[in-house]
């Protein structure tokens, strides 16, 4: 087979994104690069997962995950790669776009594969690699676990991987604890009583009960989580209604909580279901509203001996100063669901993708987050990693810290 250039790969995956559980293109994709690098490989593990092992002597084994799945995003970057594609999703047809960079995550994985099966004398042991689906909704990791990845496939002794963020592409970083926040996606189903939008006192308004407890939800944070804690409350969809002068019988709130501490989560979700109630009784709604809990999954605690030795080997890719603690991240990432399930140290580190001269005036790496919160990041439609040095570092990563846990 004619190799691919990584490049054109990355522009190929980015202009076909596909939503989790159907990322069927991309899942061949990654099955055919394994089995052209010489991978055994299984593909359909936990829905459209792929799974490639390649073994290179006695000796430890490490697992490399990439998370494969898009996000229902009307992509707004201009880049001639852009994606076009749509999709069903929930009975409607959406845009979909790799906002989140998973696309880099793959090819970078892919060409760690490949690195690794043709240089194979700078290491010993078994390689898996690990295409996820549906890290988004956070549940690729656990369908995979369920489907019997480790009885299947061997059980690793590390877990390793990356994620893409708006750092300057050239800086990694590494944060030994806590790395990632847990999530949960909270669906909240306020009732009413439909009208007619020129009588509403004949109705009961889910509209002003969903104002009303989305701006009672900011207190969550700010009046009942503690200044030393961390926690995240956002109210990222609101539904209700289909024209002006119909006052509905519902309204939908979906919410995301992140969190840290298993005690702060609890209070945060605690405080949520008696906010919706208490907006629910004080505008006289006829029934209590629905609160579920959608999905969750837990913070992403990276392994601290597990980190300084992965961080040392790091190093050697972008130079020691370029190697930075990011902090704790709160976003979210259901890596750890693998780590956790096998009983092995996880090491999840950034990748940094955003145009280095953009950065040009930063000194210090407070000064780099500060400038990196003032352009697109993940999930924005403006989200655009640069293609190079971030390929060629993300491959080296991955590649160079599988050599620190498999060295001859």
């Amino acid at each position: 087979m004619i190799d691919v250039n990584l490049a054109d790969l990355y522009r190929d995956l980015h202009q076909h994104p596909e939503l989790a559980f159907a990322e069927t293109r991309t899942a061949a994709v990654a099955a055919r690069e394994l089995r052209a690098a010489g991978f055994e490989t299984t593909e359909g593990v936990g829905g459209t997962g792929v799974v490639g092992v390649l073994r290179n002597g006695d000796g430890p084994t490490a697992l490399l995950r990439a998370d494969m799945d898009a996000l229902p995003v009307l992509e707004k970057t201009g880049l001639p790669y852009a994606s076009t594609a749509v999709a069903d999703r929930e009975g409607e047809r959406v845009p979909v776009a790799h906002a989140c960079g998973h696309d880099v995550h793959v090819t970078c994985l892919i060409g760690a594969a490949r690195r690794l099966a043709a240089q194979r004398e700078g290491w010993r042991g078994t390689v898996l690699a690990v295409f996820q689906p549906a890290e988004e909704v956070g549940g690729g990791a656990e369908a995979m676990v369920d489907d019997g990845l480790f009885d299947r496939f061997g059980k690793p002794d590390v877990v390793l991987g990356q994620h893409v963020a708006p750092i300057p592409a050239g800086f990694l970083g590494v944060r030994p604890g806590p790395a990632f926040a847990a999530a949960d996606t909270v669906r909240v189903v306020l009732h009413g009583r439909g009208g007619h939008g020129s009588r509403p006192e004949a109705a009961v308004d889910p509209v002003v009960m969903a104002a009303a407890t989305v701006l009672r939800l900011q207190t969550v944070v700010s009046r009942e989580i503690a200044g030393g804690d961390t926690c995240v409350v956002t109210v990222g969809a609101v539904r209700a209604g289909t024209v002006a002068n119909i006052i509905p019988d519902d309204a939908e709130l979906l919410i995301s909580v992140r969190s840290y501490d298993p005690v702060v989560r609890t209070r945060a979700l605690t405080a949520i279901e008696r906010i919706v109630r208490a907006e629910a009784a004080a505008s006289g709604a006829p029934r209590d509203p629905e609160v579920t809990v959608l999905s969750s999954f837990p913070a992403a605690v990276n392994d601290a001996e597990a980190a300084e030795r992965t961080r040392a080997a790091l190093a050697g890719v972008v130079g020691a100063e370029r190697v930075v603690d990011p902090g704790p991240v709160t976003g979210s990432e259901d890596v750890g669901v693998f780590a956790t399930a096998a009983g092995v140290p996880l090491v999840y580190w950034l990748l940094g993708g955003a145009d280095p001269t953009v950065f040009a005036g930063a000194r210090t790496f407070d000064e780099l987050r500060h400038v990196a919160a003032t352009i697109p990041a993940n999930h924005s439609p403006l989200f655009a990693p640069v293609i190079e040095p971030t390929l060629d570092i993300g491959v080296a990563a991955l590649v160079t810290a599988t050599h620190a846990w498999l060295a001859v």
